[in-house]
């Protein structure tokens, strides 16, 4: 076989491999955070499709024509990005439960520096955020989200693809990211009812309680605690969801 044939025919089909994962890292959690500059984003992409083309099932593919090869690009790419996008709708659930929290504990005009795509977080949210993308890396979660990433192929072969099931499945995603961000924020939603029940009664036996100014730092006091013992169950919680999806994906 010629050189320059078997170059382009390499060079194919990692350009393959590089539309399907490189386009799920854009939005994947963790690696498609803001605050890594574009530039290693990138790279890393890169350097992850070589490690992974291998390995791949896909070999070396050539076409007479580069018009015939811009068809699997596409495809390639709408699954990435629907893997991509379907992981950061997940991710969402802590934005909801951050800002569910602010809004029941009286903090949610504390805002913070926006995390990638949630614009206007709270300073709770943010932090949730924050949190949950540290223990991805500390836990190697990292190593499931390639794994899940690789192992698509099993369950979208390349070149094939039916629009009608992603989405289907991105509509199930919404709908447990919002179960998942409500049952994060129960306690909350519990803690809310009985202070202000609370409250309520009292004004209504002592009509001369400023009941504005008591329940502010009642509920900021209550909600930071509640936060400050529940955190940890609320981050691995959410973590044990978000593996059961990739798990759907790596095994």
């Amino acid at each position: 076989m010629d050189l320059s044939v078997l170059l382009t025919s390499q060079l194919a089909g990692f350009i393959i491999v590089f539309a399907r994962i490189g386009s799920a890292l854009i939005f994947m959690p963790g690696f498609s955070e803001s605050q890594v500059p574009m530039r290693f984003r990138l790279m890393f992409a890169i350097v992850l499709c070589m490690a992974l083309y291998p390995a791949a099932p896909i070999g070396p593919m050539q076409y007479s024509s580069w018009l015939q090869f811009i068809p699997l690009i596409a495809m390639e790419i709408t699954i990435g990005i629907w893997i991509g996008l379907t992981a950061r709708i997940i991710m969402s659930a802590l934005q909801f439960a951050g800002y569910q929290i602010g809004m029941v504990s009286g903090i949610a005009n504390a805002f913070a520096p926006n995390m990638d795509s949630f614009q206007g977080a709270t300073i709770i949210a943010s932090a949730l955020l924050m949190l949950e993308l540290t223990l991805i890396f500390a836990t190697n979660l990292h190593h499931l989200i390639i794994r899940a990433l690789f192992m698509s192929y099993e369950i979208f072969p390349m070149g094939k693809i039916i629009l009608g099931d992603l989405a289907k499945q991105i509509l199930i995603a919404g709908d447990k990211s919002f179960y998942i961000g409500l049952s994060l924020t129960a306690p909350f939603y519990v803690m809310g009812m009985v202070l202000n029940a609370g409250l309520g009664l009292a004004n209504k036996m002592m009509a001369s309680l400023p009941v504005f100014f008591v329940a502010a730092p009642i509920l900021i006091g209550s909600g930071i605690y509640i936060l400050a013992v529940s955190s940890p169950y609320m981050v691995m919680s959410f973590q044990d969801a978000f593996i059961g999806w990739l798990g759907k994906l790596a095994f």
